[in-house]
């Protein structure tokens, strides 16, 4: 492996382009383009890459560039695109095509604030709006999970047990503009983790058959059905694909949950992308002074690990959930979600929101140090409670 100093833009590029080229003795790859801040770097590599069998093409808006990469995959190609806020927002309609096509397509998503009003900074309400999608989502600290999880995710997209679109995420500018060490795997390597791609039901000539077409009820229910097995199936096919990850390439890109001093902790901090770094700094310096304190990082949003979080945390009563998003009326999404997991199993738990980080804030520790403040001295949850705030 070579250890370069790159950003997280230049990581996934790097993830995606060797990936396609890893199936050039099968169907090879494709991949369709439109630029939007911060993720530009990332399909700008990709059409500079040299493919021995594939094609780039530049599009005229998110929606076609998703539409170019599912032309591609229903073809047979390894195909992967990359977005952005307002992008993904109107490539919506093609990452739902995707996902009930059953395409294993790759995207690349640079969490960045929904406008208007304009904003380019860091928020995970771009990719979080689309939940309720048979695509699955994965959230990255650093650039080097980045590169990881992009090359995972072409394996467990690919798993004729899974066949869905996965998202790799991180946040814009604290990962996708900062340049960081990170080992850059040779191609041989790639060549050997991502075999070739044979997609079970791929357009065929010699067996024609309609795509998409109008459907009875009872049809389409079925096909739900199947879907929701196959999100069942995700969780234990990641952790297959992750162990030769690591054979492999010597490396863990992570699990679906990450926990630490979560064994003997009463209060749990729960955070998801860049803030967990600081959100785990702070509970290991309260875990210091002697506090039962404990951290998990979600990486896995879909389908949600709720209960991997549970098996995790034993003896936790109350959670504090870092959000770096909002969802109008309801707080935030990662909040909700580990609540509705939790509905049931926890009698008495106390799952609190603090909404951080929101529209690309700073979440300093001394935040951080709020939070768990006023969840150790908490009764009841209550409403999200807002931080950062300046008005």
């Amino acid at each position: 492996m070579t250890l370069e100093l790159v950003t997280g833009n230049h990581a996934a590029g790097y993830a995606l382009a060797a990936a396609g080229e890893a199936n050039r003795f099968a169907r090879g790859a494709a991949c369709g383009i439109y630029p939007i801040t911060p993720q530009t770097e990332i399909v700008e590599y990709v059409a500079k890459f040299p493919f021995s069998k594939g094609r780039v093409i530049a599009v005229e808006s998110e929606h076609s560039a998703m539409g170019v990469s599912i032309g591609a995959a229903m073809a047979g190609a390894r195909a992967f695109t990359a977005s952005s806020s307002n992008g993904l927002a109107y490539m919506t309609e093609n990452i739902m095509v995707a996902g009930f096509y059953r395409l294993p397509i790759v995207l690349a998503a640079v969490n960045r604030t929904l406008g208007p009003p304009w904003n380019i900074w860091a928020d995970q309400g771009d990719t979080l709006y689309l939940r309720d999608f048979p695509c699955i989502q994965l959230y990255c600290e650093t650039n080097q999970e980045v590169l990881d999880s992009t090359l995972l995710a072409f394996r467990l997209a690919e798993d004729r047990r899974i066949l869905l679109p996965v998202m790799v995420i991180m946040d814009a500018f604290i990962l996708s503009h900062t340049q960081t060490e990170t080992d850059l795997p040779e191609q041989a390597l790639v060549d050997e983790f991502l075999p070739p791609l044979s997609l079970p039901h791929r357009l065929n000539f010699d067996h024609p058959a309609t795509i998409g077409g109008l459907t009875w009820p009872r049809e389409t229910l079925s096909q739900r059905v199947e879907i929701d097995e196959a999100f069942e199936r995700v969780p234990a096919a990641y952790e297959e694909h992750r162990a030769e990850f690591r054979r492999l390439l010597g490396r863990d890109p992570g699990g679906a949950i990450s926990a630490e001093a979560t064994e003997d902790a009463e209060t749990v901090l729960v955070a998801s992308g860049t803030i967990a770094s600081t959100a785990r700094e702070a509970v290991r310096q309260r875990r210091r002074r002697g506090e039962r304190i404990g951290f998990v990082k979600m990486k896995m949003f879909r389908p949600f690990p709720g209960e991997a979080l549970l098996q995790a945390c034993p003896n936790a009563r109350k959670f504090g959930v870092l959000d770096r998003d909002y969802a109008a009326g309801l707080g935030g999404v990662w909040w909700h979600d580990l609540r509705a997991a939790l509905q049931g199993r926890r009698d008495g738990a106390i799952v609190q929101g603090y909404l951080t980080g929101v529209c690309g804030g700073d979440v300093t520790p001394d935040m951080i140090d709020e939070v768990i403040d006023d969840l150790l001295e908490r009764r009841s949850a209550g409403k999200p409670v807002w931080k950062g705030i300046d008005r």
